[in-house]
């Protein structure tokens, strides 16, 4: 198993996952030459720090209200989805579910509205 593929088993753990791992997945693909780059090793060393130092993720409770997050760049979208729970006697706002995905090459080329 690579770390990628690892890596992408906690996808839904890892805030804006697609977004740094683009340049892994570019390597990754059976038709591109091998090429460690500056900006691949930076998105590997990103996904590292965010494994070993994911915030923990609460389990949702259906009865409370969530808060979602959304968010967009050039090269990808995704969303946050919280909730507020008390946590050793205080509230505490705290991610239940990440999920991110890169800009296809045909979407990059919208405009805004």
């Amino acid at each position: 198993m690579s770390f990628l593929e690892f890596a992408s088993y906690y996808r839904q753990h890892l805030r804006d996952f697609e977004i740094h791992a683009r340049s892994l997945f570019t390597i990754s693909d059976q038709q591109s030459v091998f090429e460690m780059t500056q900006e691949s090793i930076q998105a590997y060393d990103k996904i590292k720090y965010a494994l070993t130092n994911a915030p923990f993720l609460l389990i949702p409770y259906w009865n409370l209200s969530f808060k979602l997050y959304i968010y967009a760049c050039g090269e990808g979208l995704g969303a946050a989805l919280h909730q507020v729970q008390i946590v050793n006697d205080k509230p505490y706002e705290g991610p239940v579910f990440f999920i991110s995905r890169q800009i296809k090459p045909t979407e990059a080329r919208y405009r805004g509205s």
